[in-house]
């Protein structure tokens, strides 16, 4: 089989352009080819470190790879190639660096690409032997799996890879293959009683997991810490060194969804603790001190109790909603960086923006399908624009890419909060 050549080319725009019927917002599709295209979790940054391009993953004609589409001229340039495990994708913004795994004869291997060099090389036709541009940080353990992703540490010092390990926990076939369709239909019968429902998720949630550091330097491996659950989630406060943030992972309702460790291993400890009647659930650091995150509604049974997106302090522990949509509720949610906004959607794939100063609620756009994957909202780093995929240009058959700007009425009403710079 011949090698792969995709590494550095340049391919051309696909942007186009449409008017949401029902807001009159438009809306920037940055992605159309038949492959479709995802972006990476909300917790994760998703632009380089100028704000000009946007990282997302699509599997075109050299398998799943690694990609960045220029938000302006919407010129995409490919960054991967080989056996790449797109699954967590982690820019580092600081660096300019894109760090991801890929299999290889040793081993599965974490690998550094220096976007600083490559981008302009790239715009220039002049792009080297791949190897100019990568490093091989770590040859990974066989004895470890992952579960829950990596993410960079806000000083760019580490990695922080959530694992699993020993015997495999039997999940049943049909649990363990079911693809997001299904768990969703699962997820929202509202006919399942909550026991089956219950032990659907104690199946799913089984352990051990844990973290594991991985210097970025060294390569060295160490063990932050080993829980007795399927780790979940794994994230870094962009503002805060050594701060991480996980989650107990079921594909539902967890007996208590959040957590946060210090990379040393120390104040292992829940994050809002929650009740028995609560599903928590998409968490997302928001600010240096604080992680949003949705209270479900879309059972009955949830419907009775207080719901919508929620921020909770990191030092105090305080909660509050910040505000629920009509019927079903949120689902997925992000906060933006000046701490001005919140955005989330909702069952039926509409976006709705949040002000964080007054609660008004307004939709942006609407009728984003939600499959084959969900919206994953993100803001921009400059708190203007919010990035999704969107399964509504195929009717769900595949995913594109699109930007949506807070509509200039909303963004001069009044000053942002106050908020640190990241990191750097």
């Amino acid at each position: 089989m011949p090698e792969p050549t995709g590494f550095g080319r340049l391919l051309p725009s696909e942007t186009s352009h449409y008017t949401d019927p029902v807001t009159g917002v438009e809306v920037k599709v940055l992605t159309s080819h038949p492959a479709g295209s995802s972006k990476p979790y909300q917790t994760h940054p998703t632009w380089t470190a100028d704000g000009e391009w946007i990282l997302f993953r699509s599997d075109r004609d050299d398998g799943a790879q690694a990609y960045l589409v220029h938000e302006t001229r919407g010129d995409i340039l490919q960054l991967t190639e080989g056996a790449t495990d797109t699954g967590s994708l982690n820019l580092d913004p600081a660096s300019n660096t894109l760090y991801f795994m890929r299999r290889a004869d040793e081993g599965r291997q974490l690998i550094g690409l220096n976007l600083k060099t490559l981008i302009p090389d790239a715009l220039a036709g002049s792009i080297g032997p791949r190897t100019e541009y990568e490093r091989v940080i770590s040859t990974l353990p066989p004895d470890l799996r992952d579960s829950g992703g990596f993410a960079i540490d806000a000083d760019g010092s580490a990695a922080y890879w959530g694992v699993g390990f020993g015997p495999a926990p039997d999940r049943s076939a049909a649990l363990a293959t079911a693809g997001r369709r299904v768990i969703d239909q699962q997820n929202l019968d509202p006919t399942e009683e909550r026991e089956a429902a219950r032990l659907r998720f104690e199946i799913q949630g089984r352990g051990p997991g844990g973290i594991r550091r991985i210097d970025l330097i060294t390569g060295e491996l160490s063990t932050v810490i080993d829980v007795d659950f399927r780790m979940g989630h794994v994230q870094t406060n962009p503002w805060v060194p050594g701060e991480i943030i996980y989650c107990h992972e079921t594909t539902g309702d967890a007996p208590q969804r959040i957590w946060t460790v210090r990379a040393d291993g120390s104040d292992n400890r829940p994050l809002y603790v929650e009740t028995p009647d609560e599903w928590v659930t998409h968490e997302t650091v928001s600010g240096a001190d604080e992680v949003m995150f949705n209270l479900m509604a879309h059972l009955p049974y949830l419907a009775q109790k207080p719901s919508g997106v929620c921020v909770v302090d990191l030092r105090t522990g305080a909660m509050r909603v910040l505000g629920q949509a009509p019927g079903q509720g949120f689902w997925h949610c992000n906060g933006s960086p000046d701490r001005r906004w919140a955005v989330a959607d909702d069952f039926t794939g509409n976006v709705t923006l949040i002000d964080r100063r007054s609660g008004e609620l307004t939709v942006l756009t609407t009728d984003h399908k939600m499959r084959p994957d969900h919206t994953h909202p993100i803001f921009s780093p400059d708190s203007k624009r919010v990035l999704i995929q969107s399964g509504r240009p195929t009717d769900g058959r595949a995913l594109d890419l699109m930007l949506i700007d807070i509509p200039a009425a909303l963004q001069g009403r009044e000053p942002a909060l106050p908020q640190p710079s990241p990191a750097g």
